[in-house]
């Protein structure tokens, strides 16, 4: 037993910092609060909206404006049956934000009842809202979880954990420089968010520990610090490469189609990468000066034994495995096809498939299913997001409320160009808190720029890109993103801690972007006229 527990409570065990192993977290009164309010607040609204009048721009809705699927659903059941779906639409959506935010029930028991619902009230078909978990970033991620799982029991991620914490771990400011160059390099390569998350959380998670935070009851600012930067990182220097995530892509090809052009991997990046650079350092000294900041005792290893322990761990490894070296092997050039996708053609699913197929294989393989770490919760999740998502491309409902907006303000041709660039950034990056789809929002906003920039005169790029730039910021709820929910599970920082980092964070690249308008854009030849003029 003695012996059992000595192995559970070393830090350097990478075995405990899988998902079923990782701490229920400790709730705050605030958050107690909100779970125990959160699902009659969540009934009420539904019941609100459910049995009230429709709101305005669900009624006498002009076809003209709705989308082709949109247009199609419109025809085939007609005007009345649309709106009530509509309705229907509006009166989920805000019951599962209201769920997820308050965490009332599981967050995956709240995405299987959204995707019920959406069948019982005619807004999907049942084949179109149980096909979500069949969805190909849905594959994505369970194969990266293969892919970090064979990382981890190789060794190999437990040996750069080491190499990594021995080389630039004396304190803790090298460590939070070394973790930008990473996330920058590796999404320059990997275009899924969660298969970052999937692949760096047990090494961040390592030297969390080394450094006195294990989580629970046992956090401290470095474990806020490390954490959080690591997931403002992973989804914001996405944005810094059009390969960085499917959204990016699928807004670089709504950019092209437009302008009838090429918009490649180096004119994003030129445009992107010094604005994510700026954006990743500003946050790292908004939460290590301002929010979070480090005592001496933080900023130091607190691991028995100090830096000599690490260093005898790390040698008692001995020579690097033939298990590891195959682990990395697998690992590189799965990195490597990823990055020439545009030369191969073979998509990032399908290299993935590959690669776990060789991960899993026997005699050449590296890992069992029995080794594998897949938060099946997570996935779920997911798939009630997606779900919602396809109820918004039936129902169109966010491009009605949209030109519901514009008539409401007013907004024509004599509307000067900085109230749509203000307008439409804000939109874009305020959206983050409630959608929970990259994809959606991209689908969505971008093709909002474009139109408004078409129709009012103005050239698609001064819009269209700087709205496209803020795809990324999915970083200030749980529930955001599938790396927010997967780390807000290492309980290493509480909701109101995600909340006032992220939001500060949000405005800081609001008001970033607005800057740039008048100054970077502008330089680059995007928005000739500045925003303000």
């Amino acid at each position: 037993m003695n012996s059992e527990k000595v192995v559970r409570d070393d830090p350097l065990d990478m075995s405990q910092y899988r998902m079923e192993h990782l701490p229920v977290r400790v709730k705050s009164t605030f958050e107690q609060w909100l779970e125990k309010s959160g699902i009659f607040i969540a009934i009420a609204v539904f019941a609100l909206l459910m049995m009230g009048e429709a709101p305005a721009f669900l009624q006498n809705i002009d076809s003209s404006i709705l989308s082709k699927k949109a247009l199609v659903h419109f025809n085939e059941v007609g005007a009345g049956q649309f709106s009530a779906h509509g309705v229907a639409m509006l009166a989920i959506f805000c019951c599962a934000v209201i769920l997820w935010i308050t965490e009332a029930i599981p967050n995956y028991l709240t995405s299987l009842i959204v995707i019920i619902m959406m069948v019982l009230t005619g807004v999907l078909p049942e084949k179109v809202a149980y096909a979500q978990l069949g969805h190909p970033i849905m594959w994505l991620n369970i194969l990266s979880f293969i892919l970090a799982s064979m990382l981890v029991s190789s060794g190999a991620a437990k040996r750069f954990a080491l190499w990594f914490i021995c080389r630039f771990g004396t304190s803790a400011t090298p460590i939070f420089y070394s973790f930008m160059v990473i996330n920058l390099v590796l999404s320059a390569f990997i275009s899924a968010t969660t298969a970052k998350a999937a692949i760096l959380m047990p090494i961040f998670m390592v030297i969390a520990a080394v450094y006195g935070a294990r989580g629970g009851e046992n956090k401290n600012n470095f474990g806020r610090n490390l954490v959080l930067q690591n997931l403002l990182q992973i989804n914001l220097c996405a944005g810094a490469f059009v390969t960085g995530s499917g959204a990016n892509l699928l807004a670089a090809s709504l950019i092209a189609g437009a302008i009838g052009g090429s918009f490649f991997f180096a004119d994003w990046m030129i445009v992107a990468l010094p604005i994510v650079v700026c954006m990743i350092i500003i946050g790292w000294l908004l939460a290590t000066r301002v929010f979070f900041p480090l005592a001496p005792e933080e900023r130091l290893p607190q691991i028995e034994g100090g830096m000599e322990r690490l260093q005898e761990e790390l040698k008692s490894m001995g020579k690097i495995s033939s298990l590891e070296i195959r682990s990395i092997l697998i690992f590189v050039t799965i990195l490597a096809f990823w990055a020439t996708d545009r030369y191969h053609g073979v998509s990032a699913t399908a290299v993935a498939f590959i690669g776990a197929i060789v991960a899993l294989s026997p005699r050449i393989g590296v890992v069992n299913w029995n080794q594998v770490d897949i938060p099946w919760h997570l996935l779920m999740f997911s798939a009630g997001a997606y779900t919602l998502g396809a109820g918004f491309k039936q129902t169109d409902l966010p491009n009605l409320v949209v030109n519901a907006g514009l008539e409401y303000f007013g907004l024509d041709t004599s509307t000067p160009f900085w109230v749509f660039y203000v307008a439409l950034t804000g939109c874009m990056l305020l959206s983050s808190l409630v959608f929970q789809s990259k994809t959606m929002r991209t689908m969505l906003f971008v093709p909002i720029a474009i139109g408004v920039a078409q129709r009012f005169g103005y050239p698609v790029m001064s819009l269209a890109l700087p709205v496209a730039l803020l795809i990324e910021h999915v970083y200030v709820l749980p529930f955001n993103s599938k790396p927010s929910l997967l780390l807000y599970s290492t309980d290493h920082y509480s909701l109101s801690d995600t909340f006032k980092f992220g939001f500060s964070m949000l405005m800081i690249g609001w008001i970033t972007s607005v800057l740039l308008g008048e100054t970077w854009f502008k330089w680059l030849g995007y928005t000739p006229n500045g925003v303000f003029w």
